[in-house]
């Protein structure tokens, strides 16, 4: 019997409670969702520890943008390998390019050699890289379990193509696993189910909660121009629940 894999990506314990409740298989810690997902906190981590079982693992990204890297950058991201490893974290969720669009081999072969047992997903970098297909080969050749991708579109549907070609090297290669991600939906998964070999699947379910402030100061944005600050996003266990089922039922 093939087995399913539902992730669930939050960036706070709130999210973290409510994807466990829904029957997520594993957790993707980050903070900062709403911008693609950057490191979260060693405390964010314990925190969520503490309160659930799920397994977790950590997405390491020091900024905002692209998966160019400074060597103070790939430094910080080194040490958060470590840090998450010694806190007790499933994996690490990670990805370096070089300038030329190629996976940084060197950067990547430093990390996972500082994983030590953890399991380590290439995270979507993967989806601006110039070569999928070299690519894929490069992330079987440094053991990665995982691979995210949304099949380099904004969206999995639009990459599903894409998706169905890495499939198919997957079964050829016996390489990293494939899961889809952005935009995953419990009707995508249906889709994916009725076309593809994917047997993973990356979902936010957010869901838009109105913060409970009564003292609304406007017109000071903290981040984001046109983001309203008083818009708070959780993962909603509903849908979590509804994905799960989706692929219980298979």
């Amino acid at each position: 019997m093939k087995q399913y894999i539902l992730e669930c990506c939050v960036d706070s314990v709130e999210s973290a409670l409510a994807a466990a409740e829904g029957g997520a298989d594993r957790l993707e810690l980050c903070a900062s969702l709403v911008i693609g997902g950057t490191s979260p906190s060693l405390a964010l981590f314990e925190q969520i520890r503490k309160f659930c079982s799920t397994p977790v693992r950590v997405l390491l990204r020091p900024r905002f943008g692209d998966f160019l890297y400074t060597r103070h950058e790939f430094e910080v991201i080194k040490r958060e390998v470590e840090l998450f490893r010694e806190a007790g974290a499933d994996g690490v969720v990670i990805g370096c390019l070089k300038e030329n669009g190629k996976l940084h081999m060197e950067y990547m072969r430093e990390l996972i050699g500082r994983a030590g047992d953890m399991k380590v997903t290439l995270h979507r970098a993967f989806d601006v890289c110039a070569d999928p297909a070299e690519t894929y080969r490069q992330a079987g050749e440094l053991g990665i379990d995982t691979i995210l991708t949304s099949g380099q579109e904004d969206n999995c549907l639009k990459g599903m193509p894409l998706i169905k070609q890495l499939c198919e090297l997957q079964k050829e290669t016996k390489g990293p696993k494939i899961m889809a991600g952005a935009g995953v939906t419990p009707e995508v998964i249906r889709q994916f189910l009725d076309q593809t070999d994917v047997s993973c699947y990356h979902l936010s379910a957010k869901k838009v909660l109105d913060s409970d402030m009564i003292y609304r100061k406007e017109g000071v944005p903290m981040g984001l121009p046109g983001m309203s600050e008083f818009s708070i996003y959780r993962t909603d266990a509903k849908v979590v629940a509804e994905a799960a089922a989706v692929l219980q039922a298979v």
